[in-house]
C-alpha cells in the first residue's frame, strides 16, 4: 500500500505525456494502401495453400 501514491504520480505523468503527443490516425491514404497490400498478400497465401492442398490430394 505504500506505493499507491507513487503509482498515481506515474499515471499522472504518463497522462500528461500522452496528451502532448499527437494522436495517430488510421484513415489516411497510407493506411488504405497498406490494407490493400496486406489483403493481396493474404490472398496470395490462401491461393498457395489451396494449391498445395489440392496437389497433396
Amino acid at each position: 500500500m505504500a506505493r499507491g501514491n507513487q503509482r498515481e504520480k506515474a499515471r499522472e505523468k504518463n497522462l500528461k505525456k500522452q496528451q502532448k503527443q499527437p494522436k495517430k490516425k488510421d484513415d489516411g491514404p497510407n493506411f488504405k494502401k497498406r490494407a490493400e497490400s496486406d489483403a493481396e498478400i493474404m490472398r496470395q497465401k490462401q491461393q498457395k495453400a489451396l494449391e498445395k492442398k489440392s496437389d497433396a490430394s
